[in-house]
């Protein structure tokens, strides 16, 4: 196991704090104002995948949850809390699935060996796999069958918000929320829309 320098972390901070200031002294003082995001992003927990530097963004500019394998769960009171923020609060009007290749949480759904308390979460992936059975037994190679499942599984999550009471309340009221289905392949850094990919617009409203 190797050993962890913690002060490099502090001092990388410090460092990184003195470069945003001399860029503009009053950085700080303009977003502890308050915070106006331009979209919630549902991530995965994965080190690996961080958003704000995958999309080389600001503080304040993305509403952030992450959890295993970026899953829409009804009875996840944490992230519908967050998406009900984002949306009423901060009137975020943008959100966006973002998934990844090479996703541990898809592959252990897939593998269906017995991991603990992590398989009743792992459930909701295992239903994407059940609604999708036949398409994924189409393809033959493992890796490109894996790359599927997170593919779909992120569409998923898209269908799922559409089913929560916070986006159906906002398009009761008129709101435009346009949801995005993004997936970050780790062997490129690059970012892909999957709604051009698969040419699903305007499905994804």
């Amino acid at each position: 196991m190797c050993n962890i320098d913690f002060e490099q972390y502090f001092a990388n901070n410090r460092h990184w704090a003195e470069t945003v200031l001399a860029g503009n002294m009053d950085y700080f003082l303009e977003i502890k104002e308050g915070q106006q995001p331009k979209a919630l992003l549902l991530g995965c927990s994965d080190s690996r995948v961080s958003p704000a530097t995958v999309l080389v963004t600001g503080l304040g500019d993305l509403f952030i949850h992450r959890n295993i394998a970026n899953v829409v769960s009804h009875s996840d009171l944490n992230f519908l809390s967050v998406m009900q923020y984002a949306v009423e609060s901060l009137k975020v009007r943008d959100i966006i699935v973002y998934g990844h290749y090479g996703c541990g949480g898809v592959r252990a759904a897939y593998e269906n060996k017995s991991n603990g308390l992590i398989d009743n979460w792992l459930a909701n992936i295992k239903d994407v796999m059940r609604h999708h059975k036949s398409e994924l037994l189409d393809i033959e190679n493992e890796d490109e069958r894996l790359e599927k499942l997170v593919e779909l599984n992120v569409l998923e999550q898209i269908e799922n918000i559409k089913q929560t009471s916070i986006y159906k309340d906002a398009m009761d009221h008129g709101l435009k929320i346009r949801l995005h289905a993004w997936v970050f392949d780790i062997s490129t850094g690059l970012v892909l829309d999957l709604k051009k990919k698969y040419n699903i617009q305007p499905a994804l409203t």
